[in-house]
């Protein structure tokens, strides 16, 4: 059975690339007097309790399914979008350049010009989407204040697996926004 496959334990995420990691109780971060002041203000910035192992696991959890769900909309778009700009350029290469009128070649020109500029217009839909979704914000801005507190307690002294929590910081679109919904992971939303 790969990784892939395999059933969460109850303390286990998906970290990046969906590699299975163990979370750190929140005792181990409390533990350290600068990450537990940090994980406290955070806390009250973000309205979360950072040591509380339920809540940051199903954050963890939740960054996942954030991730995946990005990523899949990127290959949806992406790879038809190489394809096409590929194809528009082979054929110009190999055809338009040198055998269309320059009336055609106008024409061909302003064809692309509308192609490129409609993959722009669903990028922009996609990434407002997406990255602009606030209750997934919400999640991101948590995610990343929580990777900021293992930070902190790692350079204090505190012992915790490399790169934990294993995935990288959110440059953009972490934004708490207190007013958006609490996401629920899948299988509770289902059994509500």
């Amino acid at each position: 059975m790969s990784e892939d496959d395999r059933e969460l334990e109850p303390d286990e995420y998906r970290a990046r690339a969906g590699i299975i990691r163990k979370m750190v109780p929140g005792a181990n971060l409390a533990a350290v007097p600068a990450a537990r002041e940090l994980g406290e203000s955070e806390g009250r910035r973000l309205e979360f309790d950072f040591f509380d192992d339920d809540a940051v696991l199903k954050m963890l959890r939740l960054r996942y399914l954030d991730q995946e769900k990005l990523n899949s909309a990127g290959m949806w778009l992406g790879i038809p979008a190489a394809f096409a700009l590929v194809g528009m350029f082979v054929y110009w290469g190999g055809y338009v350049q040198y055998w269309e009128s320059s009336k055609n070649q106008t024409l061909y020109y302003a064809a692309c010009g509308a192609v490129v500029a409609f993959i722009v217009l669903l990028y922009v839909i996609t990434l407002t989407r997406h990255w602009g979704n606030r209750p997934r914000q919400k999640v991101r801005a948590r995610a990343a204040a929580y990777r900021a507190i293992a930070h902190v307690a790692v350079r204090h002294g505190a012992e915790l697996p490399e790169f934990y929590p294993h995935y990288g910081p959110y440059p953009f679109a972490a934004n708490f926004h207190s007013d958006a919904e609490e996401l629920e992971l899948p299988d509770e939303a289902s059994s509500r």
